[in-house]
């Protein structure tokens, strides 16, 4: 275990961030985290270290949000979410990270910039309807997002793009994304393992971390729990155009 306390005062931040995007706050938080602790170890090393603290969290957020979600979403984005995460093991030695950073990030900023002009922008006033269930748009999401979640840890953004327009019910909109992302996550030991990112080593260091897990986990959802729709959406939008000018950032930086 890393016995400098550089490396927890940069890993401390990076936990209680992430736990308040798992918390329901938004994929941005958790974007913004990561990088504190890719300051002190590798970038590969630093996804083998939170691995198990995303899932110790996902745990905690999965009894937060037992009683909501949106089953129908779920059914038809995560068959393409874990073929993702296959496409990505089978083609991680092939494809550039960064370029599936920039991508993701740039059509992710197209569609917040959409959101904010429909409802913001000169002339608006009109309430846009909710969109509908689109099977193959939503397997063409999952799809990315669980690849993206792999290669680049960019698969917040894919699922935003599809989800946020269907425009449900907060509580429900973050029951449905925890359940999402902590399939993903579980899924993802595997190829993980395979790929010998989870040593002892990594594994004892992310004990290490476990304690500030829950703290910031249950404060993400304690704000959650208490945002009207007409706050809620705004923000989540907010949060994912910061998390998508993240990712084209790291893109065009690698």
């Amino acid at each position: 275990m890393p016995q400098d306390l550089s490396f927890y005062y940069a890993a401390v931040p990076a936990v209680l961030l992430i736990g308040l995007a798992k918390g329901g706050m938004g994929d941005a938080l958790s974007l913004i985290g990561l990088p504190f602790l890719a300051l002190v170890v590798s970038p590969v090393e630093a996804a083998a270290i939170l691995l198990p603290v995303l899932i110790f969290m996902d745990m905690i957020s999965l009894v937060i949000w037992r009683k909501h979600g949106d089953w129908t979403t779920l059914k038809i984005m995560l068959p393409g979410a874990i073929f993702g995460i296959g496409l990505g093991w089978a083609t991680s030695a092939l494809v550039p990270g960064n370029m599936l950073r920039i991508v993701i990030g740039a059509v992710t900023i197209l569609f917040c910039l959409r959101y904010f002009w429909n409802n913001f922008g000169p002339g608006t006033g009109k309430v846009i309807p909710p969109r509908g269930q689109r099977p193959i748009a939503a397997s063409l999401w999952g799809t990315f997002s669980g690849y993206g979640s792999f290669v680049a840890h960019a698969g917040g953004a894919p699922f935003q793009v599809y989800a946020l327009p269907l425009k449900l019910q907060p509580r429900e909109y973050t029951g449905t994304s925890v359940r999402f992302f902590a399939i993903l996550n579980a899924v993802k030991l595997i190829p993980y393992f395979a790929l010998g990112q989870l040593d002892t080593q990594n594994l004892a260091t992310s004990a290490t971390l476990l304690p500030f897990a829950p703290l910031a986990t249950l404060a993400g959802a304690w704000c959650v729990r208490r945002m009207k729709p007409a706050i809620f959406y705004p923000f989540m939008y907010a949060m994912a155009l910061i998390a998508a000018l993240l990712i084209v950032r790291e893109g065009l930086g690698g």
